[in-house]
């Protein structure tokens, strides 16, 4: 589990450390899960992708995680409860900005799938 653990802070130490050091635009955090899923296809098992690997280090330390994913709440609602009167300025505001990314977020979701099928169907038929 805890070569897992390794696994899991190297990827986001190197993917801060190619944010900052090269001053990208992408934040590091999301480098690193591009690290991740690098380094889970370079190891990826011949037994195809439809096999859950929950015994490997890695998906040890991913299944201890997501155990106590809740945990990770906390503070957040710590945060809210202790801010009530900025919910309270600011709640309309911020369910609307909720709604409108959620709904501009679906309709990019299903152009990009439209796209990438057209694609996909074109080159089988090739």
């Amino acid at each position: 589990m805890l070569q897992g653990f390794f696994v899991l802070l190297a990827c986001q130490l190197f993917g801060e450390a190619l944010a900052l050091g090269l001053s990208l635009p992408i934040p590091g955090p999301v480098l690193g899960i591009m690290l991740l899923v690098l380094y889970l296809f370079a190891r990826r098992r011949p037994s195809g992708p439809d096999a859950a690997d929950h015994e490997s280090p890695l998906g040890l330390a991913a299944d201890g995680l997501l155990r106590h994913l809740g945990l990770l709440f906390v503070p957040a609602g710590v945060g809210i409860v202790q801010s009530f009167h900025l919910v309270l300025t600011y709640g309309a505001a911020v369910v609307v900005a909720l709604i409108g990314s959620t709904l501009i977020t679906l309709v990019v979701t299903v152009f990009v799938f439209r796209l990438v099928s057209r694609g996909v169907s074109g080159s089988a038929a090739a």
